[in-house]
């Protein structure tokens, strides 16, 4: 594997080609290993996967077929140290996001301040007027949260998005794991690797802490929990499944659940049973069809008025979107010290809202330089990425800037870091990005130590989705 060229910073190798301290163990594993047997133990693991279902299925693929997730054997390794400055930057940005939420459905002081502009709600269909006035059980409106990084140097993490709606991926950072710990059992034993494989119970217990105020509890009982899923044909199926199989908490479609008696109910095998906490992996717009849209088979007719008397807790709360907003990202950084009284730990990426006149010139100026993005998009879907553009489909994204500009937000191309993959020549260097996973209930935050790395497989690119050619690998934080 060559050393790092240009600014790019390989997270395994110095400059001059010798390997970093994070990496310092693994290598010396890797360099004594027959290249003969890794080769064969990459392709078990493409059997693994591929033998339990772990895939998904991409929107507007006209053959509909499910999509093996691709994974990369050679683990992404974080050192103790930069874990510990990660999570305070996390946890400060997650407290923040919940403060915001509650402010704009309530008093709406940041935009009284003048920090926010009020065109950004009036004009967003993620910010549901149905949340005004109304508090979720425990004040949690963020019950799981995904955070996506970039690196750009030895100490330079960057946030690229938030994802506080439905973040997804948690299912293959722990089967990531497991399938690592299968393969090289001896690597966990001779590196101290922090676990995440509690995760599903940690999210059980976050979740049952968040349970309504008129929960019971008689007799001991725990606040009952299930997983709200839109069905099979849905391209995270397999994490709605995956997850509540390790919670033991039951997954559900809409047709399951009924309200009956001012309650939130479950069809089991011995009738109608309460259900009294709710991790919904259905879009806002789907999940009540008498609150939003009325066509909508996927949710529970009359859940939000039993959700605002009380009677269930949804996770994560609905009109939570607002918060993955690119252009709402853009201010960040003012809403961070806004709601926390502290400079943000983690930055964000520079990021020019198109909606402003100077802005969309500049943008229109640079367009192959620039990565410019769907506010409301997600998936790799509806961007453009300059650097790699054609002149057509930089002249046709012109269009589409200068016919709706407040749909757009535009960044630079950032140099990220790179990471050893597994190849048939052997390693090789690839773009990553990381996506810690959050759980905030009344009883604090807590972050699971690693996350997902998703990996850019194709040499050179920068589009690190599965949906768009990227895979996965285990994420590695160290013990101290």
């Amino acid at each position: 594997m060559s050393s790092a060229g240009g600014s790019r910073y390989d997270e395994m190798l110095h400059g001059d080609g010798s390997v970093r301290a994070a990496y310092a163990d693994f290598r010396d594993w890797y360099d004594g290993q027959d290249i003969a047997w890794l080769r064969r133990q990459d392709a078990e693991a493409e059997r693994f996967f591929r033998r339990i279902g772990i895939t998904f299925n991409v929107y507007g693929d006209d053959a509909g077929e499910e999509r093996l997730i691709p994974f990369d054997m050679i683990p992404r390794i974080i050192t103790a140290r930069e874990w510990r400055k990660l999570t305070r930057g996390i946890e400060q940005r997650v407290r923040a996001i919940n403060a915001f939420l509650q402010d704009l459905y309530h008093r709406q002081e940041i935009v009284k301040a003048g920090r926010l502009p009020v065109n950004l709600l009036r004009e967003n269909e993620a910010f549901l007027t149905q949340m005004i006035g109304f508090t979720p059980p425990g004040g949690v409106y963020t019950h799981i949260v995904g955070i996506d990084l970039v690196r750009t140097g030895p100490d330079e993490f960057m946030v690229l998005e938030d994802n506080a709606r439905t973040p997804s991926g948690v299912s293959y950072m722990l089967e990531n794991r497991e399938t690592m710990m299968a393969m090289f059992p001896e690597l966990f034993t001779r590196i101290p690797v922090r676990p995440v494989s509690d995760y599903p119970r940690r999210l059980m217990r976050s979740l049952q802490a968040c349970a309504p105020a008129r929960f019971d509890g008689r007799g001991g009982a725990r606040p009952s929990v299930a997983v709200l899923t839109p069905g099979i044909f849905n391209s995270a199926y397999f994490e709605h499944a995956y997850l509540a199989d390790q919670m033991g908490a039951e997954l559900v479609e809409g047709s399951d659940l009924r309200v009956c008696n001012g309650r939130v109910q479950m069809r089991t095998t011995e009738g109608y049973k309460p259900v009294d906490v709710i991790y919904r992996r259905v879009d806002d717009n789907y999940l009540d069809p008498l609150s939003f849209e009325p066509d909508s088979v996927l949710g529970v007719a009359g859940i939000m008025d039993v959700y605002r008397a009380g009677g269930v807790t949804i996770a994560n709360a609905p009109g939570t979107g607002i918060a993955d907003d690119k252009a709402i990202y853009s201010f960040m950084p003012d809403i961070v010290e806004f709601y926390t009284g502290e400079k943000p730990i983690l930055q964000n990426v520079p990021t020019w809202r198109c909606s402003e006149a100077d802005s969309l010139a500049y943008v229109l100026d640079n367009l192959s330089e620039l990565v410019v993005k769907e506010v409301h998009g997600s998936g790799g879907y509806g961007m453009l990425i300059g650097p790699t553009s054609s002149k057509k489909e930089i002249a046709e994204f012109a269009l589409k800037l200068r016919a709706k500009p407040d749909n757009y937000i535009a960044q630079p191309t950032l140099s990220l870091s790179t990471v050893p993959i597994f190849t048939k020549e052997g390693l090789a260097p690839r773009h990553v990005d990381l996506r810690p996973f959050v759980l905030c209930s009344p009883d604090g935050i807590d972050i699971t130590p690693g996350g997902l790395t998703r990996v850019a497989l194709k040499k050179g690119s920068l589009v690190v989705n599965s949906s768009q050619g990227g895979g996965t690998k285990d994420s590695w934080v160290l013990d101290e």
